[in-house]
């Protein structure tokens, strides 16, 4: 009997001590209470359940990141100029058989003479008149002449053979001249010219003393360049080439490097015209992707991906700073308008009303002209460009903002801050202002987007951000040739989805802003 009663009593002391570890387990003290979120986390809470927000979100910390940082690692700078080995054939000599007279003379041997000497010579004639002046015509050898003044003077000869010399530099004066063209005409010999000994054999081939003079050819071939010497042996292989009716041909010169070369006959002038492979260092346009530029070059010879990178960080700077424009703009008016009503709202309202008739588009398109006419350097002209955008694009929120405050000054808080006595700037600013900007915020960042996409436009028609400096549109201008948006895919497809993705990644995270600030959302 005992023994059940102090096991009653065990029992029963046992159920009093749970039932004080419950009562104490749901109590509401200080450690235990029930914790209630606060309206940003409870934003933030329903912005993060919203999958299609965050992968946005994601994409624009994607967008940052690849903008900002990648423009700080990236081993070239935003404007630097590549440049590739190519080969191209640039003319650089000239070789023609010579079948007209050439001339040679002191001053007095003017090209009205010269003419004179040549109608006289087709009119067998051994002298002609100019200008109350005669000279004397004397046939030296076949296609060979000379002219004398009155009194003996030669001052000019007429000949076809062309004296090729083998040292550069060597110039032959009128005496000398003549000599050698007589002793080729009478088919080589020794010759004195000028107090010097010459010799020449059957082939045209002059010495002088035991040194080589020089050699006589009907091929006058001519280096482009002035400062250009050929040598015999380049000479002698044109002319062999083009009697061969050889195209092309490869020549050592004296340093044993070999160049290519190429022949082309040009019958409006009945001369040839060679062309030199010359290796030269050019830009790389347009280079194909490799491993030290992954997206490849552009038109001017700048890497792809780093000019992304940069055009990405002008791109996003912009479209932030107009957004920050207007919601200043849009805060103040829009605040002033729907606070104190009355004639102060409809003279904001009209303000509004006429910048909602400003067609754009238009005054953008002639400012960049101006600014084009004007010269206005690019870094100016972005700032031109942002505060433009910026004034032009505050209407739409000035009206949010002043339908919100409208509703909002009924309230039971604003009739509050009226009764404590604060002040009007007070209330705008501390009490009205605050409890817009969650939508404020949606549409900004909803707006982000379309700002970007402006600006992108107007640097694709050339009338935005200009060069050096770099943004996703005018990168894309490269497509207004029709040859580059075929073959080059490469140049302007990765700034065109580097330009959806953003976009797109703002709406999405406007979407889900606008969602998680509705008070009405239960997900």
């Amino acid at each position: 009997m005992a023994e059940d009663m102090n096991k009653k009593a065990i029992e029963e002391e046992v159920l009093d001590e749970q039932a004080v570890s419950e009562k104490e387990e749901y109590s509401l003290n200080d450690d235990r209470r029930v914790k209630v979120l606060s309206p940003g986390a409870m934003v933030a809470k329903r912005f993060f359940r919203n999958r299609t927000a965050v992968f946005g979100m994601a994409v624009l910390i994607l967008m940052f990141i690849f903008s900002f940082v990648g423009g700080l690692i990236t081993p070239y700078g935003e404007s630097e100029l590549f440049y590739r080995v190519d080969y191209q054939q640039k003319e650089y000599a000239s070789a023609i058989e010579n079948k007209e007279f050439r001339y040679k003379g002191t001053s007095d041997f003017s090209a009205i003479v010269q003419a004179q000497m040549l109608l006289a010579i087709n009119g067998n004639k051994e002298s002609f008149e100019w200008s109350k002046v005669t000279y004397n015509v004397v046939k030296e050898a076949e296609n060979l002449y000379s002219c004398y003044t009155e009194d003996g003077t030669l001052i000019g000869i007429a000949y076809k053979a062309i004296f090729n010399p083998t040292k550069q530099g060597t110039e032959l004066d009128l005496e000398t001249l003549l000599e050698v063209q007589k002793a080729y005409a009478n088919g080589g010999g020794a010759f004195t010219a000028g107090g010097e000994s010459y010799t020449m054999d059957a082939e045209g081939n002059i010495m002088k003393g035991n040194e080589d003079f020089g050699y006589i050819s009907v091929y006058n071939v001519q280096a482009l360049m002035g400062d250009v010497f050929l040598s015999r042996e380049f000479k002698e292989q044109v002319i062999e080439e083009i009697e061969a009716g050889v195209d092309d041909f490869v020549f050592t010169d004296v340093d044993g490097v070999e160049h290519e070369y190429k022949l082309a006959y040009i019958p409006a002038n009945d001369r040839y015209t060679i062309t030199q492979a010359t290796e030269t260092r050019v830009y790389d346009r347009y280079g194909s992707p490799s491993r030290e530029h992954p997206l490849g070059t552009d038109k001017n010879g700048m890497d792809v991906l780093t000019r992304l990178m940069y055009g990405g960080r002008v791109s996003l700077v912009i479209g932030f700073v107009v957004e920050i424009i207007s919601t200043v703009i849009a805060l103040v008016l829009g605040g002033i308008s729907g606070y104190f009503g009355g004639w102060v709202d409809n003279l904001i309202m009209r303000i509004v009303d006429i910048f909602y008739c400003i067609p754009s588009m238009p005054i953008l398109i002639i400012i960049g002209a101006a600014m084009d006419n004007a010269s206005v350097p690019p870094k100016t002209r972005m700032l031109y460009l942002m505060l433009i955008l910026g004034v032009l694009g505050w209407p739409g929120l000035a009206r949010l903002i002043r339908g919100q405050i409208l509703s909002l000054r009924e309230q039971e808080f604003m009739t509050a801050t009226e009764a404590t006595g604060l002040s009007v700037r007070r209330r705008i600013f501390q009490h009205l202002i605050p409890n817009v900007i969650p939508q404020t915020i949606v549409s900004v960042t909803m707006g982000l987007g379309g700002t970007i996409l402006t600006e992108s436009s107007l640097s694709f028609l050339g009338l935005g951000v200009r060069f050096p400096f770099a943004s996703w549109g005018n990168i894309i201008n490269d497509i207004n040739d029709t040859y580059v948006l075929q073959h080059y895919l490469f140049i302007w497809i990765p700034a065109g989805v580097l330009l959806l993705a953003t976009v797109l990644a703002f709406n999405l995270v406007g979407d889900g802003l606008r969602d998680a600030f509705d008070p009405k959302m239960k997900r």
